[in-house]
């Protein structure tokens, strides 16, 4: 049975929890976090007892990053210290891969062949198209529990006793706990199929970070320098996760490669890309309301009309490196999938998908597809309402003359606002 819909009545003007409001408070007691190169780097190496990085370039990245994140004067302690904890995340992952690499040479050898990958914009279908085609247990996936922590912590168990994945389901009841709208938008759950960015943020140069905070100097800087590097040190880093398990036919996904095709095609040249395309009318309604809805508890304050400005105008960014680079891919390796097709019939897209692919539909494929639709019937924790109008001041019709050139490219079908 559907659960019933969802109205999110108090974006602006948030309702805490008890929960919420002690995390707020809690945090508020706990020393200030320095966003400095040293203090992140030192605890990474406190963390994992290794002190080698790897290349130095990523630097000068991270201190972007960090300066960036200081600026943000309206986080709030809670995503100050959130923020911090990622940053000592990455560095630590990546002093674990290079360290893994150091002594496995023979990673550098592993290839990866004719990856599937998944583009398209945030809240357009790719998530549930990844987790579908990754259902089928002859492709490698990266799930979130393992995006988390990619390389295991020498000493620990890995398989079903792997205590990644332990402490990957003891954070996802603490975010439920916390926000628990969030599985109603956004269901991470510590086996669902994630994405890739989170291997790109070990090389600290990826688009994640405008995800937490309001960071327009790492987004400039990010967007002015060729990511074909950060591309190549994702590609090491799945040679490792594959070196470590298989299978060997990666179905990736992120975004953020809508607007890196070209970087994107360089570093994996036989891939299949599917791009996903959806009116970007509702994307920028279902995105700028979960942002807005975690706002509550890492920032200061909730401003939702700046929340939408933001986004509308890195949506559109999004959209016309799509638009500028699409014919970078041949038809042969690549393919448009429009929303409302692809949730008129999932199986049928993913047949289309793994033509493009040469990936045989087996019978026993077919059958992982249908049951993961089986167990995941859209809407089951309910669906959220968005309203553009009342809770962001924004009017629909109005938006849409923005998005023409994307309209005119892509036969997207516009989908019904108030």
């Amino acid at each position: 049975m559907t659960a019933p819909d969802i109205r999110i009545a108090d974006l602006a003007d948030p309702q805490l929890t008890p929960l919420q409001q002690a995390a707020r408070q809690g945090a508020a007691k706990l020393p200030p976090v320095a966003f400095t190169e040293a203090a992140v780097l030192d605890a990474a190496r406190a963390r994992t007892g290794l002190d080698d990085f790897g290349a130095d370039d990523f630097r000068e990245r991270l201190g972007v990053w960090l300066r960036a994140l200081d600026e943000d004067a309206g986080l709030h302690a809670v995503g100050r210290i959130g923020a911090f904890r990622d940053c000592v995340r990455y560095a630590s992952n990546r002093l674990r891969l290079e360290d893994l690499l150091r002594r496995h040479p023979e990673i550098a050898e592993v290839e990866i062949e004719a990856p599937l990958i998944v583009a398209g914009l945030p809240r357009s279908g790719t998530t549930h198209l990844l987790n579908l085609i990754a259902a089928d247990t002859r492709l490698r996936s990266l799930p979130y529990w393992e995006s988390l922590e990619p390389v295991p912590v020498t000493g620990e168990p890995t398989g079903a006793d792997d205590p990644r994945l332990a402490r990957c389901r003891e954070g996802y009841a603490q975010q439920v706990a916390l926000m628990p709208l969030l599985k109603n938008m956004h269901d991470m759950t510590p086996e669902h199929v994630h994405e890739e960015i989170e291997l790109q943020a070990l090389d600290f140069a990826s688009y994640e970070l405008e995800w937490i905070a309001t960071v327009p100097r790492w987004r400039d800087h990010y967007l002015a320098h060729d990511q074909t590097p950060h591309y190549a040190y994702l590609k090491k880093a799945l040679q490792a996760l594959q070196w470590l398990r298989g299978p060997d036919r990666w179905v990736l996904k992120s975004p953020q490669h809508m607007e890196q095709l070209g970087p994107l095609r360089a570093v994996f040249p036989d891939a299949t890309l599917a791009i996903t395309h959806r009116d970007p009318i509702s994307v920028i309604a279902s995105a700028v309301t979960m942002l807005a809805y975690g706002d509550r508890l890492r920032r200061t304050a909730v401003d939702p009309p700046a929340v939408a400005a933001y986004w509308t105008e890195r949506v559109e960014t999004l959209l016309r490196a799509c638009v500028r680079d699409r014919e970078i891919w041949p038809e042969a390796q690549s393919l448009d999938v429009l929303f409302h097709e692809f949730m008129a019939d999932d199986l049928a897209m993913v047949e289309r998908i793994y033509a493009r692919a040469e990936l045989p539909m087996t019978g026993d494929a077919r059958a992982q597809l249908e049951r993961f639709l089986a167990d995941n019937p859209r809407g089951k924790h309910g669906r959220i309402v968005y309203d553009l109008r009342a809770d962001f001041g924004i009017d629909p019709q109005a938006l849409r003359e923005r998005f023409g050139f994307y309209y005119d490219r892509f036969p997207v079908r516009q989908e019904p606002h108030a």
